[in-house]
């Protein structure tokens, strides 16, 4: 193949994909202001609202690994999400060592109990630990009484322009891909688009909390930013890994324009565990960015 034809090739795959455009725009005016005023209330709302969420990713990973979701083994993951969701609206410390529990009798049933057993039970179980963790983690970043409104808007809104930023800048520039054997129409200039998105957005949700309760924006607002968008991708491009691995192109095809849960929620599946644990090391009553 000549070098020119193989260089249009890999430009492509980024330059396409701008059909899916207004649905991926009607969608988000739909859902981002209620998902926001959830944000907004927190409380029992914010909790209700990730474990339904949790479930129904847990419904798509059981359809993914070859179960039913409506029976054993595959019920046992979004009746486990279920049970860390409520456990963790109360007390999230308590949630850690039922998700434990419930990644081994995930695995378990899947693997020895008779008539039950699953077509891919070790993924079945992971499933567990990769949706329980987040769902741990955004509940619990919420209930912060001082800080878990910004926290929680932060990591929301920078995510979401790195998603947005990686789409443009990909559709506009093409060029190399970033992970041409995990998603072929990821680029590099997806990518940094996303970087870039990411961080002003983070200067933005700064700038404005430091406004309304007082205080300075300093330089680590960038690195923050730009953490939780590099994870961000990472968890976009674990979820093409893991379509790829089962051999599916979307998750589902809840969400017109983007599939299914996991493929609106992929970022937050790396980038929540991650704002939990910065969360964590700063203590309670400090933004993420200070």
């Amino acid at each position: 193949m000549a070098r020119g034809q193989a260089d249009a090739d890999s430009q492509r795959p980024a330059r396409a994909g701008w059909a899916d455009l207004r649905l991926r725009v009607l969608s988000a005016v739909v859902l981002a202001p209620i998902a926001v005023a959830i944000v907004w209330l927190g409380g029992l709302y914010w909790s209700v609202l990730i474990l339904l969420l949790a479930a129904g990713l847990a419904c798509e990973w059981a359809l993914l690994c070859g179960c039913r979701f409506g029976r054993l083994p595959g019920l046992a993951v979004p009746l486990a999400m279920v049970a860390v969701g409520a456990i963790s609206a109360g007390r999230a410390i308590w949630a850690l060592p039922v998700l434990a529990a419930a990644f081994a009798a995930t695995w378990i049933i899947g693997v020895s109990v008779p008539n039950l057993r699953a077509p891919r039970p070790a993924s079945l179980a992971a499933g567990v630990l990769y949706i329980g963790f987040t769902c741990i983690a955004l509940i619990w970043l919420r209930q912060d009484a001082l800080a878990g409104l910004p926290n929680i808007l932060f990591l929301l809104l920078v995510v979401w322009a790195s998603d947005v930023g990686a789409y443009l800048a990909g559709r506009l520039f093409g060029g190399p891909r970033l992970a041409p054997r995990i998603s072929p129409g990821k680029t590099w200039a997806g990518a940094l688009g996303g970087l870039l998105a990411a961080i002003v957005m983070g200067y933005i949700v700064a700038v404005c909390f430091a406004v309304s309760r007082g205080g300075d924006v300093s330089g680590q607002v960038a690195l923050v930013a730009a953490v939780l968008g590099i994870v961000a991708q990472l968890g976009d491009l674990l979820e093409s890994a893991i379509k790829r691995r089962f051999g599916v192109k979307d998750s589902g095809r809840l969400i017109p324009g983007h599939g299914g849960l996991f493929d609106r929620l992929d970022g937050f599946l790396t980038a929540g565990p991650v704002a939990a644990l910065l969360a964590l090391a700063l203590g309670p009553g400090v933004m993420l960015w200070q």
